[in-house]
């Protein structure tokens, strides 16, 4: 992806627990996990509005007149 391999992997780790210390690193990976969930959630409800808005042509009617 990055190109980076096992050792620059180690270094960004060490580095990492370094900075944070070993006690928050499961605080901080349970917050992205969080963000990662937050963020496919809501992509996921966009498409889905999306989709809809396809499908229904009354919506896309009713858009069109707020919009003016």
């Amino acid at each position: 992806m990055f190109g980076l391999g096992i050792w620059e992997l180690m270094i960004v780790l060490a580095i990492v627990v370094l900075l944070f210390g070993a006690k928050r690193l499961p605080m901080i990976g349970e917050g992205v996990g969080k963000m990662l969930q937050n963020f496919k959630k809501a992509t996921h409800d966009e498409n889905a509005s999306k989709d809809e808005k396809k499908e229904d042509p009354s919506l896309l009617a009713s858009a069109a007149k707020e919009s003016n």
